[in-house]
């Protein structure tokens, strides 16, 4: 199981949220592409980056800083969400060398959006559903849809996703452990990968998806606790090399 470390994005910095509050934020650096070659130094064989100002204005915001992360690590498999909303920004991310797409709010606001998306850019989107109480949330986690979240899940599964991000909003960033009750519900849902997000706060967390790997949890995006130094990442990627052989996603 990949363990996949998190860059917030926000005014050019490396920050955190707690439940996706843009006003409460931690800055842990700022200089993000430094800190992408700390966690490729310690072992990343992916990184998750996220530009929030984008998530919230629907158009990417640090779209320099991402493209200066991918041209600096041209071999590691990057993925990056937050304000993709139109097929020229996925094209654009592609281009400069980014993986996948993670696309969220226009996800569930425009359905057939990700179908056009699985059909132009096979094998490079991804959907994120963010969650609370099993509905999903969009704009940032400012808003609560009426959206189910494993009808959903199953809806992007026929689309031709390449996997699903699954984030517990309730617990990301809040350092309260990983909900993995739901994210094992969801994985036996659907057929697709699923990477765990949200809460995830030491190897107990670890030990614990591992232990629902074959289930279909194959990555975990982890973000405050390796920053504040509650899970040494190099630790727990080497946790989940031992505990379940790492997955090709």
């Amino acid at each position: 199981m990949l363990l996949i470390p998190a860059i917030d994005l926000k005014d050019g910095k490396c920050v955190r949220l707690r439940q996706g509050r843009m006003e409460d934020e931690t800055i842990f650096s700022d200089d993000p592409l430094a800190v992408a070659a700390r966690w490729v130094e310690a072992g990343a064989r992916r990184l998750h980056l996220v530009d929030l100002n984008g998530a919230f204005e629907g158009k990417p915001m640090n779209r320099d800083v991402v493209h200066a992360i991918a041209e600096a690590f041209p071999d590691l498999p990057i993925q990056i969400g937050g304000g993709i909303r139109d097929e020229e920004t996925v094209q654009s991310y592609l281009d400069a060398g980014v993986q996948y797409v993670i696309i969220g709010t226009k996800a569930v606001n425009v359905p057939h959006f990700v179908n056009d998306l699985c059909l132009e850019f096979p094998g490079h989107i991804i959907v994120g559903l963010d969650a609370k109480e099993g509905k999903v949330a969009i704009d940032g986690w400012s808003k609560l849809s009426r959206h189910d979240v494993i009808d959903m899940a199953r809806h992007f599964e026929q689309d031709g996703v390449s996997a699903i991000i699954y984030t517990d909003i309730g617990r990301d960033g809040m350092m309260t452990g990983v909900n993995v009750e739901a994210t094992v519900k969801l994985a036996q849902a659907v057929n697709i990968p699923i990477i765990a997000s949200g809460g995830i706060t030491n190897l107990d967390d670890v030990r614990a998806l591992c232990a629902q790997a074959k289930e279909g949890i194959v990555g975990a995006i982890t973000g405050r606790a390796i920053y504040e130094g509650s899970l040494d990442f190099a630790e727990g990627q080497r946790l989940a090399d031992e505990l379940c052989p790492d997955p090709i996603i």
